[in-house]
This record gives structure tokens, sequence and C-alpha cells, in this order.
């Protein structure tokens, strides 16, 4: 299991980075701002964190992807404000909460990839016996 956090820890930065730089990418359509890139951001972190969850076979380091993540936008939201990365406008907030909403719906499905015990293996392998006899 330590592959799958020591894997989480440099692939939380990587989303974390592009996120942030992503987050405030707008279109100017018909004199309409349509913000897309804070959505394209948490899409970004979705997909690694199900691309960890499923590659590790387990839901821990989702999580820790998510909580890197998380700890990361918090400390780049709460800099001084001439050295902030991230304002607290709609993109930003939704960047920096949308990260724990994002992480729960990919723990949720990366608990589906998780591994069984032996037994549990053992036990989907085999075929039960009719009750009551073959006639």
């Amino acid at each position: 299991m330590a592959g799958g956090i020591a894997a989480a820890v440099p692939a939380a930065l990587f989303a974390a980075l592009c996120g942030t730089a992503l987050h405030r990418q707008e279109w100017m359509l018909s004199g309409a701002v349509l913000p897309w890139g804070a959505a394209a951001a948490l899409v970004l972190l979705g997909s690694v964190q199900l691309l960890l969850g499923a590659a590790f076979r387990s839901p821990l380091p989702t999580a820790v992807c998510g909580v890197v993540c998380y700890v990361l936008a918090g400390w780049w939201s709460a800099m001084a404000p001439g050295k902030r990365l991230i304002a607290g406008d709609l993109p930003g907030n939704v960047w920096v909460y949308g990260i724990a909403g994002v992480t729960v719906l990919m723990l949720v499905w990366a608990r589906r990839y998780r591994r069984r015990d032996r037994e549990d293996a053992a036990t989907a392998g085999s075929v039960a016996a009719p009750a009551g006899g073959a006639s």
C-alpha cells in the first residue's frame, strides 16, 4: 500500500498545480461569461483519483490525493493578498470546495476496486451446491 501513497502525493501535486492554473479559464460567448475552468479542473482531479483507485485497487490513494490537493489549494488560497494563487470568487470557491466533493464521490466510486480478502476471493470462485440435493 506504500506504493499507492507514494504515487498519490505527486499525482495530487500535479492535479493541484494544473487545477489551480486551469480554474480561472472562461469563455466569452455573446457577452456572457462561461467559467468552464473550475469544472475542467474538478474533472481532471476526479480522473486522477479514479486512476489511482483503479491502479492500486484501493480507495486509500484516492483519499491521500484528495487530502493533499485540498491542503495545497487551501494553502495557496490563504496566502497574502499579493501572492494568493486562488481568489475568493466564484471560480476559486468552486475549485477549492469542489475538491472535497469530488474526493468523496471518487472514494465512493473507488470502493468497487478494493481488494477482497483471501476468504472472499475463495468463496466468490466456488459454486454453491443446490439445496435439497440433485433429483
